[in-house]
């Protein structure tokens, strides 16, 4: 059974921390791990945010 599919679905409402994490995991490939996480820092994400959508990605909201 598929725990991840009986959570229920949460609706991202900040459009600006989105938009930069997405930035970064389509970045992952080109510059790596540490690199993407240096910037989320920089752009302030916060962390838990940025542990689960790059080290984590099957944890990732859509």
């Amino acid at each position: 059974m598929d725990h991840l599919a009986d959570r229920p679905k949460h609706i991202r409402t900040d459009v600006w921390t989105r938009e930069v994490v997405d930035q970064a995991i389509a970045a992952m490939p080109a510059i790596g791990l540490r690199q993407a996480a240096e910037f989320l820092s920089a752009m302030k994400v916060p962390h838990d945010i940025a542990v689960r959508t790059l080290v984590y990605p099957h944890r990732r909201r859509n």
